[in-house]
Protein backbone atom coordinates (compact mmCIF):
# COMPACT_ATOMS: atom_id res chain seq x y z
CA UNK A 1 0.00 0.00 0.00
CA UNK A 2 2.02 3.63 -0.93
CA UNK A 3 2.08 6.13 1.40
CA UNK A 4 -0.61 9.00 1.21
CA UNK A 5 0.75 12.14 0.62
CA UNK A 6 -0.02 14.79 2.84
CA UNK A 7 -0.75 17.32 -0.69
CA UNK A 8 -3.23 16.74 -3.16
CA UNK A 9 -4.43 18.58 -6.27
CA UNK A 10 -7.79 19.05 -7.13
CA UNK A 11 -10.58 21.34 -9.23
CA UNK A 12 -12.25 24.45 -7.27
CA UNK A 13 -14.61 26.79 -7.97
CA UNK A 14 -13.07 29.66 -8.09
CA UNK A 15 -15.92 31.95 -8.03
CA UNK A 16 -19.83 31.45 -9.13
CA UNK A 17 -19.21 31.40 -13.54
CA UNK A 18 -18.80 29.72 -16.41
CA UNK A 19 -16.23 26.56 -16.88
CA UNK A 20 -13.13 28.54 -16.81
CA UNK A 21 -13.56 29.40 -13.33
CA UNK A 22 -12.70 25.86 -12.53
CA UNK A 23 -9.09 26.02 -11.27
CA UNK A 24 -6.52 23.55 -10.23
CA UNK A 25 -5.03 24.05 -6.44
CA UNK A 26 -3.16 22.19 -3.68
CA UNK A 27 -5.35 20.99 -0.91
CA UNK A 28 -4.34 19.06 2.25
CA UNK A 29 -5.50 15.08 1.93
CA UNK A 30 -8.67 14.93 4.25
CA UNK A 31 -8.30 12.88 7.09
CA UNK A 32 -11.49 10.24 7.00
CA UNK A 33 -13.50 10.62 10.02
CA UNK A 34 -15.91 7.67 11.87
CA UNK A 35 -17.60 5.34 9.39
CA UNK A 36 -15.39 7.12 6.36
CA UNK A 37 -13.17 5.61 3.92
CA UNK A 38 -10.93 7.75 1.87
CA UNK A 39 -10.73 6.86 -1.40
CA UNK A 40 -7.41 7.69 -4.26
CA UNK A 41 -9.58 9.07 -6.90
CA UNK A 42 -9.21 7.29 -10.67
CA UNK A 43 -12.12 8.47 -11.71
CA UNK A 44 -15.06 10.96 -11.24
CA UNK A 45 -18.22 11.44 -12.65
CA UNK A 46 -19.23 14.60 -14.44
CA UNK A 47 -22.86 15.53 -13.33
CA UNK A 48 -25.79 18.28 -13.88
CA UNK A 49 -25.28 19.62 -10.21
CA UNK A 50 -21.70 20.17 -10.95
CA UNK A 51 -22.56 22.38 -13.01
CA UNK A 52 -25.39 24.19 -11.17
CA UNK A 53 -22.80 24.34 -8.38
CA UNK A 54 -20.15 26.29 -10.15
CA UNK A 55 -22.39 28.77 -11.47
CA UNK A 56 -23.50 28.91 -7.89
CA UNK A 57 -27.71 28.10 -7.82
CA UNK A 58 -26.60 24.69 -6.14
CA UNK A 59 -24.34 25.65 -3.15
CA UNK A 60 -23.07 22.20 -0.92
CA UNK A 61 -25.24 21.04 1.71
CA UNK A 62 -23.76 22.10 5.16
CA UNK A 63 -20.39 19.65 5.99
CA UNK A 64 -19.97 18.80 2.63
CA UNK A 65 -16.97 19.19 0.86
CA UNK A 66 -17.02 22.93 -1.15
CA UNK A 67 -15.15 20.75 -4.20
CA UNK A 68 -17.55 19.65 -7.29
CA UNK A 69 -17.84 16.03 -7.84
CA UNK A 70 -20.72 13.46 -7.13
CA UNK A 71 -19.37 10.07 -7.68
CA UNK A 72 -16.10 8.53 -7.99
CA UNK A 73 -13.80 5.11 -8.22
CA UNK A 74 -10.81 4.02 -6.74
CA UNK A 75 -8.71 2.57 -4.52
CA UNK A 76 -9.57 2.67 -0.57
CA UNK A 77 -6.17 3.77 0.99
CA UNK A 78 -7.19 4.58 4.42
CA UNK A 79 -9.85 3.75 7.02
CA UNK A 80 -11.79 5.41 9.54
CA UNK A 81 -13.17 4.86 13.13
CA UNK A 82 -15.81 1.59 13.01
CA UNK A 83 -15.56 1.91 8.85
CA UNK A 84 -15.44 -2.22 8.36
CA UNK A 85 -17.37 -3.10 4.98
CA UNK A 86 -14.31 -2.35 2.97
CA UNK A 87 -10.48 -3.28 3.26
CA UNK A 88 -6.98 -1.19 2.36
CA UNK A 89 -6.95 -2.03 -1.02
CA UNK A 90 -10.30 -2.87 -2.20
CA UNK A 91 -11.32 -1.20 -5.53
CA UNK A 92 -14.78 0.66 -4.93
CA UNK A 93 -17.02 2.74 -5.87
CA UNK A 94 -19.07 5.99 -4.12
CA UNK A 95 -21.67 8.48 -4.21
CA UNK A 96 -19.99 11.32 -2.50
CA UNK A 97 -21.87 14.69 -1.21
CA UNK A 98 -18.81 16.36 -2.74
CA UNK A 99 -14.66 16.46 -3.34
CA UNK A 100 -14.74 14.18 -6.29
CA UNK A 101 -13.13 16.16 -8.47
CA UNK A 102 -9.86 15.47 -6.21
CA UNK A 103 -6.94 12.85 -6.22
CA UNK A 104 -8.20 11.63 -2.93
CA UNK A 105 -12.02 11.78 -1.31
CA UNK A 106 -13.70 10.85 1.50
CA UNK A 107 -16.57 8.78 1.11
CA UNK A 108 -18.95 6.98 4.00
CA UNK A 109 -18.10 3.19 4.14
CA UNK A 110 -21.56 2.52 3.90
CA UNK A 111 -21.94 4.16 0.86
CA UNK A 112 -19.37 2.39 -1.26
CA UNK A 113 -19.60 -0.30 -3.33
CA UNK A 114 -16.54 -2.91 -4.64
CA UNK A 115 -16.11 -2.47 -8.51
CA UNK A 116 -17.18 -5.48 -9.92
CA UNK A 117 -15.16 -7.34 -12.83
CA UNK A 118 -17.12 -5.99 -15.38
CA UNK A 119 -16.31 -2.57 -15.10
CA UNK A 120 -13.04 -0.66 -15.44
CA UNK A 121 -12.50 1.80 -13.11
CA UNK A 122 -13.68 4.59 -15.69
CA UNK A 123 -17.14 3.00 -15.65
CA UNK A 124 -17.33 2.67 -11.74
CA UNK A 125 -16.87 6.37 -11.96
CA UNK A 126 -19.73 6.72 -14.10
CA UNK A 127 -22.29 4.35 -12.30
CA UNK A 128 -22.97 5.46 -8.68
CA UNK A 129 -24.60 8.69 -8.91
CA UNK A 130 -26.92 7.60 -12.19
CA UNK A 131 -27.95 4.40 -10.61
CA UNK A 132 -28.74 5.22 -7.11
CA UNK A 133 -31.24 8.05 -8.67
CA UNK A 134 -32.42 5.78 -11.17
CA UNK A 135 -33.18 3.15 -8.46
CA UNK A 136 -34.66 5.58 -6.22
CA UNK A 137 -37.18 7.78 -8.50
CA UNK A 138 -38.14 4.60 -10.97
CA UNK A 139 -38.24 2.08 -8.96
CA UNK A 140 -38.59 3.34 -5.16
CA UNK A 141 -40.30 6.26 -5.45
CA UNK A 142 -42.30 5.45 -9.15
CA UNK A 143 -42.77 1.88 -8.35
CA UNK A 144 -42.47 0.87 -11.78
CA UNK A 145 -43.38 -2.60 -12.50
CA UNK A 146 -42.66 -5.40 -15.21
CA UNK A 147 -44.67 -4.77 -18.03
CA UNK A 148 -45.48 -1.46 -17.07
CA UNK A 149 -44.58 1.74 -19.79
CA UNK A 150 -42.37 4.33 -18.86
CA UNK A 151 -41.59 7.77 -20.41
CA UNK A 152 -38.09 8.60 -19.87
CA UNK A 153 -37.34 12.48 -20.66
CA UNK A 154 -33.92 13.13 -21.60
CA UNK A 155 -33.28 9.62 -22.87
CA UNK A 156 -29.63 9.78 -24.03
CA UNK A 157 -28.41 11.50 -20.90
CA UNK A 158 -26.10 9.36 -18.20
CA UNK A 159 -29.22 9.22 -16.44
CA UNK A 160 -31.32 8.63 -19.10
CA UNK A 161 -29.53 5.76 -20.44
CA UNK A 162 -29.51 4.12 -17.40
CA UNK A 163 -32.89 4.48 -16.62
CA UNK A 164 -33.65 2.30 -20.13
CA UNK A 165 -31.16 -0.71 -19.37
CA UNK A 166 -32.72 -0.97 -15.50
CA UNK A 167 -36.52 -0.77 -16.74
CA UNK A 168 -35.46 -3.05 -19.35
CA UNK A 169 -33.72 -5.39 -17.39
CA UNK A 170 -37.03 -5.54 -14.93
CA UNK A 171 -39.32 -5.97 -18.00
CA UNK A 172 -40.73 -2.81 -18.62
CA UNK A 173 -41.98 -1.17 -22.26
CA UNK A 174 -39.81 1.87 -22.53
CA UNK A 175 -40.11 5.24 -24.31
CA UNK A 176 -37.69 7.86 -24.50
CA UNK A 177 -37.35 11.85 -25.60
CA UNK A 178 -34.39 13.01 -27.34
CA UNK A 179 -33.76 15.89 -29.55
CA UNK A 180 -31.74 14.39 -32.42
CA UNK A 181 -32.08 11.49 -34.72
CA UNK A 182 -28.16 10.18 -33.53
CA UNK A 183 -29.80 10.43 -29.83
CA UNK A 184 -32.46 8.41 -30.75
CA UNK A 185 -30.65 5.60 -31.98
CA UNK A 186 -28.19 5.17 -29.39
CA UNK A 187 -31.59 5.08 -27.25
CA UNK A 188 -33.01 1.97 -29.60
CA UNK A 189 -29.80 0.25 -29.43
CA UNK A 190 -29.83 0.51 -25.69
CA UNK A 191 -33.24 -1.03 -25.83
CA UNK A 192 -35.43 1.49 -25.86
CA UNK A 193 -38.63 0.73 -27.95
CA UNK A 194 -39.67 3.51 -29.10
CA UNK A 195 -37.64 7.03 -29.35
CA UNK A 196 -39.90 10.81 -29.61
CA UNK A 197 -37.23 13.57 -30.91
CA UNK A 198 -39.26 15.93 -28.85
CA UNK A 199 -38.32 19.04 -31.63
CA UNK A 200 -39.67 17.48 -34.66
CA UNK A 201 -43.64 16.07 -32.66
CA UNK A 202 -45.37 16.46 -29.40
CA UNK A 203 -44.26 14.25 -27.22
CA UNK A 204 -47.87 13.66 -25.65
CA UNK A 205 -49.83 12.90 -28.54
CA UNK A 206 -46.35 10.63 -29.79
CA UNK A 207 -46.49 8.53 -26.21
CA UNK A 208 -50.75 7.93 -26.34
CA UNK A 209 -50.36 6.58 -30.07
CA UNK A 210 -47.92 4.47 -29.01
CA UNK A 211 -49.49 3.46 -25.90
CA UNK A 212 -52.99 2.74 -27.98
CA UNK A 213 -54.26 5.94 -25.75
CA UNK A 214 -53.83 5.12 -22.43
CA UNK A 215 -50.03 6.92 -21.65
CA UNK A 216 -46.85 5.48 -19.80
CA UNK A 217 -47.42 4.60 -15.95
CA UNK A 218 -44.58 6.53 -14.93
CA UNK A 219 -42.48 9.28 -16.39
CA UNK A 220 -39.11 10.24 -15.34
CA UNK A 221 -38.82 14.42 -15.92
CA UNK A 222 -35.90 16.20 -15.14
CA UNK A 223 -37.39 19.07 -17.21
CA UNK A 224 -40.43 20.78 -15.25
CA UNK A 225 -41.73 23.86 -16.30
CA UNK A 226 -44.15 23.09 -19.26
CA UNK A 227 -43.17 19.72 -19.29
CA UNK A 228 -44.90 19.65 -15.97
CA UNK A 229 -48.98 20.13 -17.21
CA UNK A 230 -47.59 17.82 -20.74
CA UNK A 231 -46.83 15.22 -18.57
CA UNK A 232 -50.15 15.39 -16.68
CA UNK A 233 -51.60 15.10 -20.08
CA UNK A 234 -49.44 12.22 -21.16
CA UNK A 235 -49.49 9.80 -18.42
CA UNK A 236 -52.42 6.67 -17.70
CA UNK A 237 -54.80 6.98 -15.25
CA UNK A 238 -53.07 5.82 -11.97
CA UNK A 239 -49.73 7.06 -13.38
CA UNK A 240 -46.78 8.04 -11.26
CA UNK A 241 -44.21 11.20 -12.27
CA UNK A 242 -41.23 11.90 -10.79
CA UNK A 243 -39.21 15.19 -10.70
CA UNK A 244 -35.23 14.82 -10.58
CA UNK A 245 -34.84 17.90 -12.24
CA UNK A 246 -35.94 21.82 -13.63
CA UNK A 247 -33.77 22.42 -16.31
CA UNK A 248 -36.77 24.14 -17.41
CA UNK A 249 -37.39 25.99 -14.73
CA UNK A 250 -38.43 25.18 -11.35
CA UNK A 251 -42.10 26.96 -11.62
CA UNK A 252 -44.89 25.51 -13.98
CA UNK A 253 -48.87 26.54 -14.46
CA UNK A 254 -51.21 23.27 -14.76
CA UNK A 255 -54.50 22.01 -14.50
CA UNK A 256 -54.59 20.27 -11.04
CA UNK A 257 -57.99 18.85 -12.18
CA UNK A 258 -56.40 16.36 -14.96
CA UNK A 259 -54.54 15.00 -11.62
CA UNK A 260 -57.26 14.42 -9.64
CA UNK A 261 -59.55 12.59 -12.37
CA UNK A 262 -56.74 10.70 -13.61
CA UNK A 263 -55.68 10.22 -9.51
CA UNK A 264 -51.89 10.99 -10.66
CA UNK A 265 -48.80 10.76 -7.98
CA UNK A 266 -46.47 13.74 -8.81
CA UNK A 267 -43.12 13.29 -6.71
CA UNK A 268 -39.48 14.48 -7.01
CA UNK A 269 -36.18 13.96 -4.82
CA UNK A 270 -32.90 15.24 -4.91
CA UNK A 271 -29.94 13.00 -3.91
CA UNK A 272 -27.23 15.17 -2.31
CA UNK A 273 -29.22 16.26 1.19
CA UNK A 274 -30.36 12.95 2.16
CA UNK A 275 -29.02 11.82 5.05
CA UNK A 276 -26.14 8.97 5.24
CA UNK A 277 -28.84 6.32 6.69
CA UNK A 278 -31.31 6.80 3.75
CA UNK A 279 -28.45 6.55 1.14
CA UNK A 280 -27.01 3.54 2.98
CA UNK A 281 -30.09 2.25 2.84
CA UNK A 282 -30.13 3.00 -1.49
CA UNK A 283 -27.03 1.40 -1.63
CA UNK A 284 -28.30 -1.59 0.09
CA UNK A 285 -30.94 -2.48 -1.87
CA UNK A 286 -29.04 -1.70 -4.91
CA UNK A 287 -26.48 -4.26 -4.40
CA UNK A 288 -28.91 -6.67 -3.40
CA UNK A 289 -31.16 -6.22 -6.46
CA UNK A 290 -29.19 -4.57 -9.28
CA UNK A 291 -25.57 -5.02 -8.83
CA UNK A 292 -25.98 -9.15 -9.84
CA UNK A 293 -27.26 -7.23 -13.45
CA UNK A 294 -24.04 -5.25 -13.09
CA UNK A 295 -21.67 -8.16 -12.15
CA UNK A 296 -23.53 -9.85 -15.56
CA UNK A 297 -22.51 -7.31 -17.90
CA UNK A 298 -26.53 -6.43 -18.26
CA UNK A 299 -26.25 -3.20 -16.80
CA UNK A 300 -23.54 -0.73 -17.87
CA UNK A 301 -23.15 3.02 -17.72
CA UNK A 302 -22.84 4.41 -21.53
CA UNK A 303 -19.50 6.40 -21.98
CA UNK A 304 -19.67 9.82 -23.77
CA UNK A 305 -15.59 11.07 -23.10
CA UNK A 306 -13.24 11.10 -20.90
CA UNK A 307 -11.32 14.92 -19.80
CA UNK A 308 -7.70 14.36 -17.39
CA UNK A 309 -8.89 16.50 -14.00
CA UNK A 310 -7.34 19.50 -14.99
CA UNK A 311 -9.43 19.87 -18.27
CA UNK A 312 -12.81 19.94 -16.01
CA UNK A 313 -13.34 22.94 -17.41
CA UNK A 314 -13.92 21.14 -21.05
CA UNK A 315 -15.79 18.36 -19.39
CA UNK A 316 -18.22 20.86 -18.52
CA UNK A 317 -18.50 22.79 -21.62
CA UNK A 318 -19.20 19.37 -23.13
CA UNK A 319 -22.08 18.80 -21.05
CA UNK A 320 -23.68 21.99 -21.01
CA UNK A 321 -23.45 21.76 -24.88
CA UNK A 322 -26.16 18.86 -24.53
CA UNK A 323 -24.43 16.85 -27.25
CA UNK A 324 -23.14 13.96 -24.63
CA UNK A 325 -25.04 10.42 -25.29
CA UNK A 326 -24.08 8.71 -22.04
CA UNK A 327 -21.56 9.83 -19.07
CA UNK A 328 -18.98 12.14 -18.92
CA UNK A 329 -15.79 11.22 -16.71
CA UNK A 330 -12.53 12.87 -15.42
CA UNK A 331 -9.50 10.75 -15.29
CA UNK A 332 -7.43 11.08 -12.24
Amino acid sequence: MEKVPSQMTVIAISKPGGPEVLLPEKRTVPAPGPNEILIRVEAAGVNRPDVAQRSGSYPPPPGASDLPGLEVAGEVVALGEGAGKHKLGDKVMSLVAGGGYAQYCIAQDAQAIAVPSSLSMLEAGATPETLMTVWHNVFERGRLQGGETILIHGGSSGIGTMAIQLAKAFGSKVIVTVGSKDKADACLRLGADHAINYKAEDFVAAAKKITSGTGPNVILDMVGGDYVERNYDAAATDGRIVQIALLGGPTATANFARLMVKRLHHTGSTLRPRSNADKAAMVGAIEAKVMPLVRQGRIRPVMDSTFPLEKAADAHRRMESGEHIGKIVLTV
